[in-house]
Order: structure tokens, then C-alpha cells, then sequence
């Protein structure tokens, strides 16, 4: 995964929706998962943001800013955001 990005009106405090960045994470696990990638979900990590990445979305920290989602997380993501 390449990058994820908040709306400008979807940050802070005063956010308009909950979750969003969860969410596109989730459908990136599915989307793996449909096009053979087992669910593993790969991306770099700004520095301050990787604790919350571990707590948040199940993923591991690699070293770095490399961070790995694997199927088990994945499949836990997927079903918390989608009713499939």
C-alpha cells in the first residue's frame, strides 16, 4: 500500500467520520486477499504513527517505517468493516 490520506475536513477533533483510515486499510486486506496476496499488506509508516498502527490495526513493526499486516490481522480488519 502506497498511501492513505485523511480529507482536510476529516482530521482533527472535529471530524466529520470515524475510522476512514481503518477502513481503507481493511479494503486493501480484501483486496490483496481477491488478487492472490494471501492478505499481507505492506506499507511505511510515518515515525510517530507506528505504535498506533500496532494498537489500531494489528500491524507489525519491521524496522524503519516498514510495517506488515498479516492474514490473520487482516481477516480481523475485514471483518469489522465489511458485512460480506
Amino acid at each position: 500500500m502506497h498511501l492513505i490520506e485523511s480529507a482536510p475536513f476529516n482530521k482533527g477533533r472535529e471530524k466529520a467520520y470515524l475510522g476512514v483510515p481503518a477502513n481503507l486499510v481493511a479494503y486493501a486486506c480484501r483486496v490483496s486477499f481477491q488478487r492472490g496476496g494471501g492478505g499481507y499488506l505492506s506499507f511505511n509508516s510515518k515515525t510517530k504513527l507506528i505504535d498506533h498502527y500496532e494498537k489500531t490495526l494489528g500491524a507489525v513493526h519491521f524496522g524503519g517505517t516498514l510495517m506488515v499486516i498479516t492474514p490473520d490481522n487482516a481477516l480481523r480488519l475485514i471483518d469489522k468493516y465489511f458485512n460480506d
